[in-house]
């Protein structure tokens, strides 16, 4: 039970978050991804409820509501895409030997 949350502040914090979803139910984890080479934030994050009334509960309340100046994009997570090791042209030369 995960719920995408998008158009985040780049000033928000695990802590903040989790207290916003607190008041829709149990929260379970917080993730907020930051970029691998400036290690800023990404601007969305993950938020794991207790069960599926309250991820219902915080997508209706919170979708389109304004938190920390921004309109805020909520709704159920989408299973992590499978996107392989470096892409799917495997060879690049479009399968004729020229030896």
């Amino acid at each position: 039970m995960s719920v995408y949350v998008g158009n985040l502040s780049y000033e928000v914090t695990e802590a903040s978050l989790n207290a916003v979803f607190a008041e829709y139910g149990s929260v379970k984890r917080v993730q907020l991804p930051a970029d691998r080479e400036t290690g800023r934030l990404r601007g969305f994050g993950f938020v794991e409820m207790g069960s599926d009334a309250e991820e219902a509960a915080a997508i209706d309340a919170l979708d389109g509501a304004e938190w920390m100046g921004r309109d805020l994009k909520v709704n159920k997570a989408k299973p992590r895409e499978d996107r392989g090791s470096f892409g799917g042209n495997r060879g690049g030369y479009g399968g004729r030997n020229r030896y």
